[in-house]
């Protein structure tokens, strides 16, 4: 009898903490938001602002301000956002005290495409239109670009994205052809031809073992060419 009776009890307790809980979630539910917030997850460069982000929500939803929490969906608010061309993911909540925060990551971009149509090449792969709001400073890449060559680029620009000294000192890429790519160094007049994309890290390692000792020998001024198509070597040609 004893135990039946705590049985019971534990049954009661039960459906009193289920209906607090009902009535909490219900009372919270016909809340309405009472502040929007946009947070921005790495990267410092803003290619999209606070204030586009608001623009964006209330073309979609309208003012979103003294909306009742329990009428917005926060999937369909975050594919609104993931929509724009600059963000590659949101992600939305709902505080306890009314706040929609929106926290959002951006696209991170590589390189910039300067050929027939201008474009960012994000980390990805993938197109990225140019911001209004902020320029990247990113490797410049010319010369006979196509779907292909674009392929090699994104490749090269991995590896150098990946190696701070190259990330450092690379500032383009040109495009002769497919299978014959030269790069363009920041504080250097000589062109590097790096041929193809095979053995790319055997390549930078001799030519950053070349750019050493150059450096050291205060000699760097004096090559005009600077080539790593051959195997295992570093070929020059003097001004």
């Amino acid at each position: 009898m004893r135990t039946k009776w705590n049985n019971i009890k534990l049954i009661a307790l039960l459906l009193a903490i289920m209906g607090m809980y009902a009535f909490s979630n219900h009372r919270n539910n016909r809340k309405s938001i009472v502040k929007m917030k946009v947070e921005f997850e790495g990267d410092e460069n803003l290619y999209l602002t606070e204030g586009s982000v608001n623009k964006l929500l209330i073309q979609n939803f309208g003012g979103l301000e003294n909306v009742p929490k329990e009428k917005i969906a926060l999937n369909t608010v975050e594919k609104a956002i993931e929509a724009n061309e600059m963000v590659k993911s949101a992600q939305v909540y709902l505080t306890i005290d009314g706040e929609l925060t929106s926290k959002i990551v951006q696209r991170k971009p590589i390189g910039r495409i300067e050929g027939n149509s201008k474009f960012y090449l994000d980390d990805e792969g993938k197109r990225m239109p140019f911001s209004s709001n902020h320029s990247a400073r990113v490797p410049i890449i010319t010369g006979n670009i196509t779907g292909e060559s674009l392929e090699d680029v994104y490749v090269i620009l991995e590896f150098i994205n990946e190696d701070s000294f190259l990330r450092k000192n690379v500032i383009g890429i040109h495009v002769e052809e497919k299978d014959n790519y030269k790069l363009k160094f920041r504080l250097n007049q000589f062109v590097v031809n790096l041929g193809t994309i095979e053995n790319l890290e055997i390549k930078f390692s001799n030519f950053k073992a070349f750019y050493a000792k150059a450096n050291r020998d205060k000699t760097l001024e004096n090559f005009a060419v600077v080539s790593l198509e051959f195997n295992n070597q570093v070929v020059c040609t003097k001004i």
